[in-house]
């Protein structure tokens, strides 16, 4: 929602919650917001009776295309009143931050083409652990990793590896499959029958939601076990 710059203009803290910048980016995604209301998150507050949205319109009102602002520095944005050094500063950081994900490429990025690197990824910070943690790892269409999560801590079972806890952030970062990785405390990664039996529950679930199960790897103390290699997938 954009409002005129004047006096006595609508704050955001009296706006609806649903039109507030930072519910909306929570229940409706960052790319719902414009432009405006994007840099009203980063700004933070209003001053002096104008509202964050204001001073956003006021920074968006200094180049014809938001591009514009790519060269600005701080003292730049520190002449339209309301916007003081940390608001500046906030400003340039997000623009600079935004300019190096753009022009890095992703050369460093964690590719699995089998068990053994997937294990590996794990192996050192799994291996001596005195209770069970169940975890994922979720890759894109490259086999790329995108995120490692935690899912639960003191054991597997049907409550701790449901469906909806193994696959919510999944289906949120756009993953194209998944790895499934717990540690056995015993140092001895054979797969018990639970193991077994939640693993196929999950596959089916990954397969009605179309994020295939790639593995399920079992870490050990110093070794581990692929249901893929052990044709248990």
């Amino acid at each position: 929602m954009y409002y005129e710059i004047k006096t006595g203009s609508v704050m955001i803290r009296e706006l609806p919650s649903s039109e507030r910048p930072r519910e909306k980016m929570i229940s409706h995604g960052v790319s719902s917001l414009s432009n405006a209301e994007l840099l009203a998150v980063l700004i933070g507050n209003g001053t002096g009776g104008c509202s964050a949205i204001d001073l956003s319109n006021r920074i968006l009102a200094l180049e014809p295309s938001i591009s514009g602002l790519s060269g600005y520095q701080p003292e730049e944005f520190m002449k339209i009143p309301g916007i003081g050094c940390a608001k500046a500063c906030s400003l340039v950081a997000a623009i600079e931050l935004g300019r190096r994900i753009s022009t890095t490429p992703r050369h460093s990025a964690v590719s699995f083409s089998n068990p053994e690197q997937a294990a590996s990824l794990f192996m050192e910070e799994m291996r001596c652990l005195n209770k069970e943690k169940f975890r994922i790892a979720m890759l894109n269409s490259k086999n790329e990793l995108i995120m490692k999560q935690d899912i639960s801590v003191g054991g597997i079972s049907n409550s701790s590896a449901h469906p909806r806890e193994v696959f919510a952030e999944a289906v949120r970062k756009g993953a194209n499959g998944i790895i499934l990785v717990h540690n056995h405390p015993s140092g001895d990664p054979t797969p018990s029958a639970a193991d077994i039996a939640i693993t196929k529950q999950l596959c089916e679930a990954g397969q009605i939601l179309g994020i295939r199960v790639l593995d399920h790897i079992i870490i050990g103390d110093g070794i581990y076990t692929s249901f893929k290699n052990k044709g248990l997938l």
